[in-house]
């Protein structure tokens, strides 16, 4: 964990820096590219405090931590995954519809919507009914 930290305040320092040179170069009159970077750069800080705060309540590291650890120390459950469910498919499908809505024109988005709601219950209640309920 403490790589991931280090790699995230790297690269949100970096992209800060870029962000801020582009708006420079730019005069601060392109509205796509010099937030995009800044807010890119915030989100690794986020992620790097997040990560920080994690390590510092659970004291846990990670086996990429250890210097002389071995590949066969990351094995284990990494979760329950359903391999046969087609719900993300269809949430991918409302996301598609969602920024197909925001390029052409907003009355698209609202077609979104409710693909996406059917697709999020969905994959929340996947389990709760049928041949693998719990």
């Amino acid at each position: 964990m403490k790589a991931t930290i280090y790699s995230l305040w790297i690269v949100g320092i970096f992209v800060m820096g870029a962000g801020i040179v582009y708006g420079f170069v730019t005069n601060f009159n392109e509205w796509a590219g010099f937030p995009a970077l800044l807010a890119t750069a915030a989100m690794c800080f986020m992620l790097a405090v997040y990560f920080m705060l994690v390590l510092r309540s659970t004291k846990a590291l990670l086996p990429e931590d250890d210097l002389e650890g071995e590949i066969a120390q990351a094995a284990g459950d990494y979760g329950h995954f359903s391999p046969w469910s087609w719900w993300p498919l269809l949430i991918g499908g409302a996301c598609t519809i969602l920024v197909l809505g925001l390029a052409i024109d907003w009355w698209i988005v609202g077609l979104a919507v409710p693909v996406a709601i059917v697709g999020v219950l969905g994959l929340v209640y996947e389990y709760s009914t049928g041949e693998h309920a719990h």
